[in-house]
């Protein structure tokens, strides 16, 4: 691999990290509150 496709393959791996890592907390986020809402008391008084 020359030195140009390293350093385009360690730009495209960094820069999808921040990426990676967001969208998986936002997942599990997502889902977390829809477990919280299935046991959510629908009866509003």
């Amino acid at each position: 691999m020359s030195t140009l496709e390293s350093v385009i393959w360690h730009i495209l791996g960094y820069s999808a990290m921040p990426f990676i890592i967001l969208s998986g907390f936002a997942v599990v986020a997502a889902i977390c509150l829809w477990i919280l809402s299935l046991g959510k008391d629908k009866h509003v008084e």
